[in-house]
């Protein structure tokens, strides 16, 4: 059964939990990440999640997510999801919010609490998205999608709304986002 790390406020592991098991009225905070992949068009790929998904089914998101394994470097665990989930290889992984945090409610009462690093992606090729995990795909031009969503012309995942707002802020075009270090990662997610 596949494991997510369980951190403290500070970012320290405290434990693991199995996975299928965290995501409840009382999810304890773990370890997650959050993907932005661009094309060398610089378009932006926008995910929507499976119908099956646990937390937000249906809704449209970044394009990947998902928590690394214990012991299991974040950068290789962007890429391994990535593969997994829309058969894409990224010919770069760039850590742009090392610290970035959320706690969102569904309106049913599961909730998600990530500690949740973002990373920017570079791939070209043309996702082959797992059904189970990705319903949908689009690729759009990055200041037409922050501008849909920051306008409420677009409903988003919430992590992906805040996430939003976030990357807005380092610089308009994706391509000048300052890159963080492993040293600015929370300690869980240092390796």
């Amino acid at each position: 059964m596949e494991q997510v790390v369980l951190v403290d406020d500070d970012g320290y592991r405290i434990g693991t939990a199995d996975k299928a098991t965290v995501h409840h009225r009382e999810t304890p905070l773990h370890l997650a990440f959050s993907a932005y992949v661009f094309n060398s068009r610089g378009e932006f790929l926008i995910t929507r999640r499976a119908a099956s998904k646990k937390t937000w089914p249906h809704a449209w998101t970044n394009s990947c997510c998902g928590h690394p394994l214990p012991d299991e470097d974040l950068p290789d665990a962007v890429a391994r999801r990535l593969q997994d989930e829309l058969g894409l290889a990224s010919t770069a992984i760039d850590l742009v919010l090392p610290t970035f945090r959320y706690r969102a409610e569904m309106p049913n009462g599961v909730v998600e609490h990530e500690l949740c690093p973002v990373f920017r992606v570079l791939a070209d090729d043309t996702p082959r998205p797992d059904p189970s995990e990705v319903s949908d795909t689009l690729w759009l031009p990055w200041d037409a999608f922050v501008s849909g969503v920051l306008n409420d012309e677009l409903t988003i995942s919430p992590w992906c709304y805040e996430q939003v707002v976030a990357l807005s802020r380092l610089a308009d075009d994706p391509r000048d986002w300052d890159v963080a270090g492993p040293a600015d990662l929370p300690p869980a997610a240092r390796g």
